[in-house]
């Protein structure tokens, strides 16, 4: 016990070392925040800590250089007056807030060596914050409202809704970016229209239909692509998804059978044993001894298997909506069976064992051929789904 308790010592103590090394590595490398959240991380446990004095003074340099370098890199930014700088500026003045947000929890913290506390200046950023915070917005606003006249690509108008995204979080319901949103939204949107066509002989069930034709259910969560099977007037489309089932195989119904003959020794009931004279023989306490009458049972044990199949083999075609030119095709194939296991027995059904009587049963209905048509549906969503995760509309 002694061996284990020094080894846990010496172990926690080198893990500890390792900490404390790596987090003046992090200062050493200008990694200040890396090295703030670690020592912020160990003090909270227990501030007062001796083994955690190393922390303190560690948070100490680390606070001191970061917010000297942050208040550099504002100076810098703010002395080229290009107001592209703003959100940068803005970012560091919030980094400055949420530091000192960081460690003020923590105060005070005592440095016992040299028998004080550490020393952390803190600032009201609230004025630089909301001073940059207007102005930025300003310039985020003006900027989008100019973008939007110029732009031609849809990547153009994505540009546009990103930077409204950022103005519309830092300062919400500013002018009417809500509006500007909307617009940058529809015009960086892929529209797609979805189409269905039945080249096969089969008659494809209605409600399949409807269902592939759904992309609500398809769950491929793509913020710039949205899919109608209906086309809408004031909508430009961009792309012409048609789902082709060029043919439908259905097997015939089939019925398998395989007959077996079970057997089984059973007990039957008991009697006493008697010897040659017809005397009962008796055990050691005089009692008489019994025995157990076993005899053979058998069933005729008949499994059957129906089966019924469905194939479904077609294409999805890519298309462009203006020019109506192929653009991409792929190969669309899926398989459903109907299978049925059961078996019936004729005679003694204690001939079975526990796997056989499970396998009792009887027939059931064949399901229809538009049944078996539509129960491919699930599976054909999951392979159009996985072609349009693998050439998505961009």
């Amino acid at each position: 016990m002694k061996k284990v308790f020094y080894f846990l010592v010496v172990s926690v103590f080198l893990i500890s070392c390792n900490s404390v090394k790596k987090t003046q590595q992090s200062i050493n490398n200008g990694n200040y925040d890396n090295a703030i959240a670690v020592a912020v991380k160990h003090l909270r446990k227990n501030k007062t800590k001796k083994s955690n004095q190393s922390y303190i003074l560690m948070l100490e340099d680390a606070y001191k250089k970061a917010m000297q370098k942050n208040k550099e890199d504002i100076a810098a930014l703010k002395s080229s007056e290009n107001p592209s700088n703003l959100e940068a500026i803005f970012n560091l003045y919030l980094d400055l807030k949420q530091r000192q947000d960081l460690i003020k929890p923590l105060l005070p913290l005592p440095v016992y060596k040299h028998k004080r506390n550490a020393v952390f200046k803190f600032y009201d950023y609230s004025n630089e914050i909301e001073t940059v915070r207007s102005k930025l917005s300003k310039y985020l606003y003006n900027s989008s409202l100019q973008k939007l006249k110029t732009a031609k690509s849809k990547n153009d108008f994505r540009v546009v809704y990103d930077d409204l995204s950022y103005l519309n979080e830092i300062n919400p319901n500013y002018k009417k970016t809500d509006s500007l949103l909307s617009v940058a939204k529809f015009n960086g949107t892929n529209f797609v229209y979805v189409s269905m066509q039945n080249e096969s002989e089969k008659v494809i069930p209605i409600s399949l239909e409807k269902d592939l034709l759904d992309f609500d259910t398809y769950g491929l969560d793509d913020f710039w692509t949205t899919y109608h099977n209906q086309k809408q007037a004031n909508i430009n489309y961009n792309s012409h998804l048609t789902i082709s089932i060029i043919q439908i195989n259905i097997s015939p119904e089939q019925v398998y059978e395989k007959e077996t003959v079970k057997e089984k020794r059973v007990k039957d009931g008991w009697k006493y044993l008697v010897d040659a004279h017809g005397d009962y023989i008796k055990d050691s306490l005089g009692n008489n001894i019994k025995e157990t009458i076993y005899k053979k049972v058998t069933c005729k044990f008949k499994e059957i298997t129906q089966t019924k199949s469905v194939q479904v083999v077609g294409t999805i075609l890519y298309r462009n909506y203006t020019t109506n030119e192929t653009v991409e095709t792929y190969p669309l194939s899926s398989e459903f069976t109907f299978e049925h296991h059961f078996a019936i027995c004729v005679g003694n059904k204690a001939a079975l064992d526990k796997k056989s009587l499970n396998l009792l049963g009887d027939y059931i209905p064949f399901p229809s051929n538009e049944q078996m048509i539509y129960d491919t549906g699930q599976d054909l969503k999951r392979r159009i789904k996985k072609i349009i995760l693998k050439h998505p509309f961009n």
